[in-house]
């Protein structure tokens, strides 16, 4: 007998941003408060024939979201400089070993 499936809760991805619009709704939700504006300031100087800048900044705003709605990313984002000093320096000294 095979064993039975226990329930499954599928896991959420992130949301959707392959728009202007969805990017916007997903700061909204998922952003750090200021992400929004900011993301519409820097976009509405941003010269629009440049696409390289206009994909610059979006992608600049999606990986926020998406740093933001990973554990570990976000884990990482909110470490102090001090702790982040303190582990490079024992890993240095590891490996000088």
């Amino acid at each position: 007998m095979s064993a039975q499936p226990t329930e499954h809760r599928p896991v959420p991805g992130p949301p959707p941003m392959s728009t202007s619009h969805e990017l916007r709704a997903a700061l909204k939700v998922h952003g750090l408060p200021g992400d929004l504006e900011q993301f519409e300031e820097e976009l509405g100087t941003a010269d629009l024939d440049d696409l390289t800048a206009v994909r610059r900044i979006t992608q600049h705003y999606r990986h926020r979201v998406l740093l933001r709605l990973d554990p570990v990313g976000s884990a990482a984002v909110g470490r102090s400089a001090e702790d982040v000093m303190a582990e490079l320096r024992r890993r240095l000294a590891e490996a000088a070993r």
